[in-house]
């Protein structure tokens, strides 16, 4: 009879635990089901909360999440993705991102990056998102490599980059815009409402920046650039289909 009762209950433990890691797998495939739209793509940002991501130590009160808005707000700072999406390790991907830039506003999404605890990103390239900031590199740029200009501030970019002088930023402050992010093999595709702002094959070896050796196509994970105290930017959509 003990031993019947031994038997029985080592059974029932065993029944316990598988029925327990089946729940866990269903309910993480249902989760992963539900973020994912029909076209492929997987949310990576909730619009309610920054799980998945993960701030780098200076300024992480740079980022908030208010009525499914990811606000981008206060002194440089970098927000990475470090869920479980292909283990936020891309290579070849298409990125959508819907955003909106407030007046003056400069921001950046980086990709084939990895998690730094301050500074600019050492690794990986910046996709400008800038229509009025100072700053000459407007949204739609390669940062550094394949840049978007204006007129007035073609002169001061000089020397960084390849350049399309424009008449203004493909976006316009407090519009929301698309912006698309694809890299697929050695080629980098970039647009802005649908309109292909940049389409850069990289060199062998890289493009060669001296003070920036790791812009380069590797792998890695997407970041979300602070850039200054003064600048506001909105995220309300960042998802992704791995290629």
């Amino acid at each position: 009879m003990a031993a019947m009762k031994i038997r029985f209950s080592f059974a029932a433990m065993a029944a316990l635990v598988f029925f327990a890691m089946t729940s866990c797998t269903e309910e993480k495939a249902a989760k992963e089901s539900s973020a994912e739209s029909g076209d492929g793509f997987v949310e990576l940002f909730n619009g309610e909360n920054l799980e998945g991501w993960t701030p780098s130590k200076e300024a992480p009160e740079s980022f908030s999440v208010k009525e499914g808005v990811l606000v981008v707000k206060g002194g440089k700072s970098h927000l990475f993705y470090s869920g479980e999406v292909e283990d936020a390790d891309f290579t070849n991907f298409h990125l959508k991102v819907r955003a909106k830039t407030k007046p003056g506003a400069n921001s950046g999404v980086y990709f084939h990056t990895e998690y730094q605890e301050e500074g600019w990103p050492n690794k990986g390239y910046e996709c400008q998102v800038n229509a009025t900031h100072k700053d000459p590199k407007k949204t739609g740029s390669l940062y550094g490599v394949k840049n978007i200009t204006v007129p007035d501030k073609a002169k001061k970019s000089q020397g960084t980059g390849d350049h399309d002088v424009r008449e203004a930023a493909p976006n316009t402050d407090n519009e929301w815009f698309d912006y698309d992010i694809i890299v697929q093999g050695k080629q980098i595709t970039i647009k802005v409402d649908g309109e292909v702002t940049v389409d850069y094959t990289e060199p062998e070896g890289g493009p060669g920046l001296e003070k920036s050796p790791g812009r380069k196509l590797d792998s890695g994970t997407f970041a979300i650039q602070a850039h200054d105290p003064e600048s506001i930017v909105h995220f309300e959509r960042i998802a992704v289909k791995p290629l």
